[in-house]
């Protein structure tokens, strides 16, 4: 493990202030008892990747159960294993507070390395305007007329955690416990409901039958419910034993993924509903419930949902608050984004910033945040795909404690694999829509949107370069 003063008096550290605030806020090794421990860390990895399989409910429609079935057992090994490899090497080689930016950096210099915080920091945004809104989709649940306060009741949610991660990571950590509870419980009364009594036959998995439209709207929806997992690595060093806990919690949180969302996509098909009756539009998954085991497991599997919306709201809030920390400590971000909190020792300017963003994020529609969701993430991830291999060409001699069995060839053939699956999804996702002109803002506007929030980096990079020209000299490799 680093230890924190290793880690933040290097001389590439600018902001005097900053340094002597973040080595308080780090505890020593030896005392420990506010950091993460593996537990606490697998709920929050688990929540920052999934929250159960709410928000699947389309996926049927794409591509029916014969298809989903497929994808739920075939994308995470093409586009999560090659990413989860990576995460677990390049954090054994640096468990540092700002992870995947830390990375980037020392691979890549800092011009790469704030394009990546940049670009990360865009994309979790739109990922977490996504999880107020599904609170409102299983709110309705209870309350139909919840959906005319959509707006309100996401900015509860918003500023509600906002307050909670400024308590720290220990109460999101256990609150995160406790969410994945309420979470797993309702979809293993609903997978015992639905084969406690006979039911439509389990079918043999296969995308026969659905076009290259569906397919790769699919596609784009199971990928949307298996990322996340590089966000749990920016607060590496409020871990306990980072390395260890890491490699444990992140094999924990996978298999509980994949498990959870075969049960729940078993228990669909062997309930025989339609898909369009469990669209998002629809109600979702609570109405599985009703149909499997009455209006009881209707009001389990929607409380659920809710739980899972506020879960992985908090969970990812806690990962990209961390971000900004560390773009302001090398002075790329106003420094007063540095500022913890005097009594809980947590970023909480820059989980305030976060939020007010988020808090206009919320009027965008649920499609075009998910476009511009997986268009972000997967410019950043391919980053940190070219760091790995970059560091194991400059340092072959580093230890490191996790190493994938590969050589340089072998993991440039591996990163093929998440490639294929990305370029598959945006087709599919862009061709969905054939019968609107290219112009039209109902096809284009997400994706250009996109792309411009891409771009938009490299216009702040130049503003930068401009007010502080020392970095071209003081950050390069």
């Amino acid at each position: 493990m680093f230890r924190s003063v290793q880690v933040f008096s290097t001389p590439q550290r600018s902001c005097d202030r900053t340094k002597t605030v973040f080595l308080r806020f780090m505890p020593s090794r030896q005392k420990s008892s506010g950091k993460l421990r593996a537990a606490h860390l697998a709920a929050v990895i688990f929540l920052t990747v999934s929250g159960g399989p709410y928000g699947l409910e389309e996926l049927f429609g794409y591509v029916g159960n014969q298809g989903a079935l497929l994808l739920l057992l075939v994308t995470p090994l093409l586009w999560d294993v090659p990413t989860i490899l990576t995460v677990l090497e390049l954090n054994s080689l640096m468990p540092t507070t700002g992870g995947y930016y830390q990375w980037v950096k020392r691979a890549l210099g800092i011009r790469w390395a704030f394009f990546e915080g940049w670009w990360t920091w865009l994309y979790t945004f739109c990922d977490l305007a996504i999880y107020p809104v599904i609170f409102v989709t299983y709110a309705s649940f209870f309350i139909p007329a919840i959906a005319h306060y959509r707006v309100l009741v996401c900015l509860g949610i918003i500023w509600s955690s906002a307050l909670l991660n400024i308590l720290g990571i220990l109460p999101v950590g256990r609150v995160s416990s406790v969410l994945s509870i309420f979470i797993l419980i309702p979809f293993c009364f609903l997978f015992i409901m639905a084969f406690s009594h006979a039911g439509a036959p389990i079918p043999t998995p296969s995308i026969k039958g659905s076009g290259f439209s569906n397919l790769g709207m699919g596609l784009y929806v199971v990928m949307w419910n298996f990322i996340g997992w590089d966000n749990a690595t920016t607060y590496a060093e409020e871990v306990q034993r980072p390395i260890r806990s890491y490699f444990i919690s992140v094999c924990m949180a996978f298999l509980v993924t994949i498990g959870i969302y075969v049960l729940a996509a078993l228990a669909v098909t062997r309930s025989g509903i339609n898909a369009d009756a469990i669209s998002i539009d629809n109600g979702g998954f609570p109405v599985l419930g009703v149909r499997v085991g009455g209006h009881w497991l209707g009001i389990l599997v929607a409380s659920g949902g809710m739980a899972s919306a506020i879960g992985l709201y908090s969970a990812v809030l806690l990962s990209v608050s961390r971000v900004p920390q560390v773009m302001a400590d090398d002075k790329l971000l106003p420094t007063f984004l540095c500022s913890l909190h005097p009594r809980f020792r947590t970023p909480y300017v820059s989980i305030l910033a976060s939020s007010v963003i988020v808090s206009i994020l919320i009027l965008f529609t649920f499609s075009d945040l998910i476009i511009m969701d997986i268009i972000l993430y997967g410019a950043g991830l391919s980053l940190e795909f070219i760091a790995l291999v970059t560091l194991r060409r400059k340092e072959p001699t580093v230890r490191r404690p996790f190493r994938i069995p590969l050589g340089r060839a072998g993991l440039i053939a591996l990163y093929v694999l998440p490639l294929t699956i990305y370029t598959a999804a945006l087709t599919g996702a862009f061709l969905a829509k054939k019968d609107a002109p290219f112009w039209s803002s109902e096809k284009s506007g997400p994706i250009l949107l996109a792309f411009g929030m891409l771009f938009s980096a490299a216009i702040a990079w130049r503003l930068i370069r401009w007010r502080r020209p020392h970095l071209a000299t003081t950050h390069r490799n």
